[in-house]
């Protein structure tokens, strides 16, 4: 096992929360998919896709095999994360969706189907959306699915780069007044005050 931290979901977006699947959040980068493993972890912890499915798809790739998936995991990431610092702070127009090419072609990939199923709590019937996960690479399919939500879901002028030192975690800020600053309120936040009083105490002498 990695000696990776929890995985941060700070950014009230998934599609954000996997760009910040490599981050500074305490002056030291963490990469969560920086190989198969870790990529199996994240989606674990972002729920985004079924564990007994993991399992089985982590028990039948072949050795560096789910690292490869890792790697263009990675490369979809980063250039996401191109696409989202362009287009940060105002609203996302019909002309972005020429930029959007890789992203359409990783959707148009997708085995997705439809199932009537019970539901838990009460035993009637529901429609709900499947996947066939039929080799590794497919555990990138919600990872896309993610993005374009976030893409058609989310006002790109609410997208916000943590003001934190040396944080580099994007956020959409869902505040009543766009207030929002910091990542997580807890981390960069309470750093920010701490600086700033020891700044406070420091001109008073």
């Amino acid at each position: 096992m990695s000696n990776r931290p929890p995985a941060m979901f700070v950014a009230d977006s998934l599609g954000l929360d996997f760009l910040n699947s490599i981050a500074t959040p305490v002056d030291t980068p963490v990469d969560w998919i920086d190989d198969g493993e870790g990529l199996v972890d994240w989606l674990a912890q972002a729920r985004l896709v079924p564990t007994d499915e993991l399992d089985a798809l982590k028990a039948r790739a072949t050795p560096g095999e789910l690292d490869k998936v890792a790697d263009q995991a990675r490369a979809l990431r980063e250039w996401f994360r191109t696409f989202v610092r362009e287009h940060a702070g105002r609203p996302l127009g019909a002309e972005a969706l020429q930029e959007l090419g890789p992203l359409n072609g990783l959707l148009e990939r997708d085995e997705a189907f439809s199932r009537i199923e019970p539901r838990q709590d009460d035993g009637s019937l529901a429609l709900r959306m499947m996947r066939r996960w039929r080799s590794p690479d497919s555990l990138l399919l919600p990872v896309g699915e993610a993005l374009a939500k976030f893409v058609c879901e989310e006002d790109f002028s609410n997208v916000k780069a943590c003001e934190g030192h040396s944080c580099t975690m994007l956020f959409v800020d869902h505040t009543r007044r766009r207030a929002r600053r910091w990542c997580s309120m807890a981390i960069c936040g309470n750093r920010a005050k701490q600086a700033a009083h020891r700044n406070r105490l420091k001109h008073r002498h």
